[in-house]
């Protein structure tokens, strides 16, 4: 079935593996960013548990280059590439309940945004997020952290994103309030990779 980029498709990859290219330099992946706006520090490898590092690997799927897939179970973020190959990312994810399922698109993207809590989120935990109503501006304390990527379906704002995090802990778990969270780093490396409008799909279990 043919579907425009900015359609709905829920689907799964035909083959992925975990393969990934020998001879990366996963240091250099998360070296000191000194020219930020908000500079970043290197973070040392052993803060980041080897399954969870950025690296290209052995993805075969049916989605084109470009396509950002979200594997939510895994926790991991896939950027589609030619010849059968991803980089892969590791993510935290929503918590069960709260997160996106099936395609979205890229209609937007920001650097250092700044980020207000939705009306779900306050009312779902007001002590939490009450005080930040008027919104936070971008910053190395803002929740979304370096970069944002913004999820938008039918020209609507799905409120939810792919961001960076203060809180680099959080990788690897379902923790959010249901958006992808990336390592800034990270967040930042697939943000100079993809495009606005280019596809996103969710896979939930």
């Amino acid at each position: 079935m043919s579907i425009s980029r900015r359609g709905f498709l829920f689907g799964l990859p035909l083959f992925v593996t975990g393969c990934a290219s020998s001879g990366v330099d996963h240091q250099a992946n998360y070296a000191a960013l000194p020219d930020e706006a908000f500079p970043l520090k290197r973070v040392p490898l052993d803060k980041i548990k080897p399954e969870l590092r950025r690296q290209v690997v052995a993805y075969e799927t049916s989605y084109k280059p470009g396509t950002i897939v979200v594997d939510t179970p895994a926790r991991r973020l896939y950027h589609v590439m030619e010849n059968g190959q991803a980089m892969r990312y590791g993510v935290g994810v929503g918590r069960a309940g709260l997160a996106l399922s099936g395609s979205a698109y890229v209609g937007r993207k920001a650097e250092w945004p700044s980020w207000t809590p939705t009306p779900n989120m306050i009312r779902r935990d007001p002590e939490k997020n009450l005080k930040y109503a008027g919104g936070v501006p971008g910053g190395p304390n803002n929740p979304l952290g370096a970069r944002a990527i913004y999820l938008y379906r039918n020209g609507n704002d799905t409120h939810f994103r792919i961001h960076g995090t203060n809180q680099p802990q959080t990788i690897g778990y379902a923790m959010s309030s249901g958006c992808v969270r990336m390592m800034n780093h990270d967040v930042i490396d697939l943000y100079e990779r993809v495009k606005v409008g280019d596809r996103v799909v969710v896979l939930q279990a």
